[in-house]
Order: structure tokens, then C-alpha cells, then sequence
């Protein structure tokens, strides 16, 4: 920083600040110690000053003052990524969404918010006019609207709607810009692209308008299974009946499910199981597809019981991640996609091959129209070598590994530049301030 913290505070004056180091360490940081990876190279790596803007002024006062004397600016929602998005790796302002809170409307199928509103605040909104969200993270109940789109990229809802790079699933966005004259640009349609799933390295998202789906009331229930492979396929197969409607399709093989305490009473030891979010009104075609597969329903609640205390969602995606380290501190996790495998070949060949060393759990969601497990695992770290070499053999029999060991943009799941985002970036940030040493493009220009 090139003045120092007394006169950025001048300039700030009048807004919500917070220099205290421990406060601004805490928010520094994210669930990036799911990763031994990601532990040491994000170690002491903290902002100089968090700011919390109520406004969109507020939003172009802290860019202007940001671009005027060069200093890094990280924007921050709730902190519930993996990858370090929101970690300053350059120090700076830390600039935390939570005041921007107006939910601005709600409308049959769309709404408009600001970027800190929280999705479930935004969920019980919309189901007064008998809407929810498309698609929410495990986070949901945390977890805000801006930081889902800038660092997320699927959750519960996805079998049915896809991801949320789908054309659709993101109608508009407002974003300040890092100019010498930070402006307010809105992006519609297509253009959307450029700034989601950035982690925020190419505009501050102050305001979004996102679809909504129909809010069915969700019954939900968990299923064990004599072996996981016919878990998997009751998956798959529940995935592909167009009849049955669903929300959520979680498959784990044991022991996962003994590190779900809230469940224990009710989950048998060491099962393979499937935790799932049906419609409640296609609970019978639901049931007889349990059958078919000899499944057994352990757990179940109605809609209503559902919507009180706590929700499978919260075993569900990187929750599941969540629930094993508590048990087991050493436990990391990989995320992967089984594009090509209609029969589950390739998932019961890494089952067999890694054994519990990679514990695999499967979210089904799906991509270009056709449903698809995605996988989760949990794995039992021994050193980084190792878990490359498992990450390689995924890979070499054509498993897609998005990797969640790494803070940079591009090395994560796109593996190669987006050139629209880059040179959206040299845009509206010509001085690389935002997040800086996240995007790759940038930094090899």
C-alpha cells in the first residue's frame, strides 16, 4: 500500500470499517483448510482493512479511493468457498458485501437482489408468490447471492436446472469497475459470462437478477443399500425418470455416512445410502423406485417437517466434506464430473480401485440435458504426491477433475483461459487491483 492505513481510513470516513487484525484475519479467509494444498500457500495472507458498503456509492467511493492510491481490493460474501476466492494474497481493502441486503423485487420466476443478500433470506421471499431459487449451495442457509454466482458453480437443484453457467440460470448483473472513474456497468443476457464464476477478479457485483423455479414442497428421505453400486445406479436411475420430480440426489458409499452424527440414529452403520429431495406429490412412483432397487427408507420427513430444524441439503455437495473432517481432520476431498458414463463403469472402477482411500459421493446433476453423477470424494490424505498421482489417474481414464487445491482461477475447473473474462478484466480493472494473483491470463499477459 502506498499510504498508509490512517489516510485510507480518512478517505473512508463515514463508512462501516474494521481494523482490528483478529476481526480482519477471520475475514481473510474462507474453508480453504479443506485443502493441506491450499493451507501453506494461503498462510498469512490477510487484508489491511475490511469495509462494508450499504450502498452502490458507497460500492465506486471505496473503487475510486482503491484505483487512486493503487491498493488491492478482494470482494468477500460469506465466506463459504474452498478455494481461497475471497483470500487477499496481496493485502488491501477487504470489501464485505453483508449490508447490501435489499431484496429489490421478486416476480413469477425472476428476482432482483443485491449481492449480499442471503439465499435463504431470498427463498422464503420468493415462496410467498410459490417461488424458490433454481439452485442453492450446501451453504444456503450462509451463503449470499453474489458470492454463490462469483464463486459457485452447481448445488442442490442442479439435476433439474444444470449449472450456473447454463444460458438462463444468470439473467443480469451491475458491477463497479476499478477505472481511474470507477463506473456502474450492467451486463444482460450472455455477457452475464464475464463475470461469473471470477471469484471477483474482474468487477464488484453489487446487484443480480436470477431466475426462480416453482417451489415444490420437498419431502425428504434417506435410502441405504446393501452395496454402494446399487446405490449409484438407483442415482442414476432416479435421476433419469422425467416423472419423478427432484431437487437433490446425494450417494455416498461407507463409511461416509457415520460421519453424519445428526443422522446416526437413523442410517445403519457402514451402509451405503442416498440422500434425496423428491416433490412430495410423487412419493408413490418415489417409492416403488426404491423397491425396484431393494433400497430401504431409513429417514423420512413430509414437507413440512422438512422445512423445521435441519435439512439433508446439509450432508449434501461440499457439506459432506464439511461433516468427515469434523470427525477427521486429516480427510480432504476432490471434485470431479463422469461425463461419458451412462453405465457407471468409470464410478465402479475408481470404487474398486482406490477402496476407502477415495470414499466417493456422487451429486447428480445435469449437463447439456442429461443427468449425470458428479463426484465429491473424500479422501484420505497422505502427501501431496500421492494425491496428484490420484488426481492423474483419475484423469488418465477420463475422469474430469476440477481441482479444488488451488486458488487459481483457470488451474480449478476451466483449465484453459476465458478470454471473455480476461479481456473484461483489462477493461474495467487496467491495474490488476481486483483479487490480484487469482486469474492466470492476467498474470502471464
Amino acid at each position: 500500500m502506498q499510504i498508509s492505513l490512517d489516510n485510507l481510513l480518512e478517505e473512508l470516513s463515514g463508512l462501516e470499517t474494521i481494523t482490528n487484525p483478529t476481526q480482519v484475519a477471520k475475514l481473510s479467509e474462507d474453508y480453504a483448510h479443506f485443502s493441506p494444498v491450499l493451507v501453506p500457500l494461503l498462510a498469512g495472507k490477510v487484508g489491511d482493512v475490511v469495509v462494508r458498503p450499504s450502498s452502490e456509492s458507497e460500492v465506486l467511493r471505496i473503487a475510486k479511493t482503491c484505483v487512486k492510491y493503487q491498493i488491492p481490493l478482494t470482494v468477500r460474501g460469506s465466506g463459504t468457498g474452498n478455494y481461497g476466492q475471497c483470500t487477499p494474497l496481496k493485502g488491501g481493502v477487504i470489501l464485505e458485501t453483508s449490508r447490501l441486503q435489499e431484496i429489490k423485487w421478486v416476480k413469477a420466476g425472476v428476482a432482483c437482489v443485491e449481492t449480499g443478500v442471503k439465499m435463504v433470506t431470498l427463498d422464503k421471499k420468493a415462496q410467498e408468490i410459490g417461488w424458490e431459487s433454481r439452485m442453492v449451495p450446501s451453504t444456503v442457509r450462509s451463503a449470499t447471492v453474489g458470492g454463490f454466482i462469483a464463486g459457485g458453480s452447481g448445488g442442490i437443484g442442479s439435476v433439474l436446472y444444470g449449472q450456473l453457467r447454463d444460458r438462463g440460470n444468470l439473467r443480469a448483473v451491475r458491477v463497479v469497475t476499478l477505472e481511474d472513474e470507477p463506473r456502474v456497468i450492467e451486463l444482460r443476457g450472455d455477457d452475464v459470462q464475464k463475470v461469473a464464476h471470477a471469484y471477483g477478479t474482474n468487477g464488484i457485483i453489487t446487484e443480480l437478477e436470477v431466475p426462480l423455479a416453482p417451489a415444490y414442497g420437498w419431502a425428504e428421505y434417506v435410502v441405504s443399500f446393501a452395496d454402494f453400486m446399487t446405490a449409484a445406479r438407483f442415482g442414476q436411475a432416479l435421476g433419469n425418470s422425467d416423472g419423478i420430480i427432484k431437487k437433490m440426489i446425494s450417494v455416498h458409499c461407507a463409511p461416509i455416512s457415520n460421519y453424519f452424527t445428526a443422522l446416526q440414529s437413523y442410517i445403519p452403520t457402514d451402509s451405503h445410502c442416498a440422500l434425496v429431495l423428491v416433490a412430495e406429490s410423487d412419493r408413490e412412483p418415489f417409492k416403488i423406485l426404491v423397491q425396484e432397487f431393494q433400497g430401504e427408507i431409513c429417514y423420512e420427513k413430509s414437507a413440512q417437517e422438512a422445512s423445521k430444524g435441519i435439512s439433508l441439503v446439509e450432508f449434501s455437495w461440499n457439506h459432506t466434506t464439511l461433516h468427515a473432517r469434523a470427525a477427521d481432520a486429516s480427510l480432504t476431498y476432490l471434485q470431479s464430473l463422469f461425463l461419458n458414463d451412462p453405465k457407471l463403469e468409470l464410478v465402479q472402477q475408481m470404487y474398486k480401485h482406490f477402496g476407502d482411500e477415495v470414499m466417493i459421493h456422487l451429486e447428480f446433476i445435469k449437463v447439456n440435458g442429461v443427468v449425470i453423477p458428479a463426484a465429491i470424494q473424500v479422501v484420505r490424505f497422505t502427501t501431496g504426491d500421492r494425491l496428484n498421482e490420484i488426481i492423474e489417474y483419475h484423469e488418465s481414464q477420463g475422469v474430469f477433475i476440477a481441482n479444488p487445491h488451488t486458488y487459481i482461477l483457470e488451474d480449478g475447473g476451466m483449465k484453459t483461459v476465458d478470454y471473455d473474462q480476461l479481456n473484461f478484466k483489462r477493461q474495467v480493472d487496467p491495474y490488476g487491483l481486483m483479487n490480484p494473483d487469482k486469474m492466470k491470463g492476467w498474470q502471464i499477459k
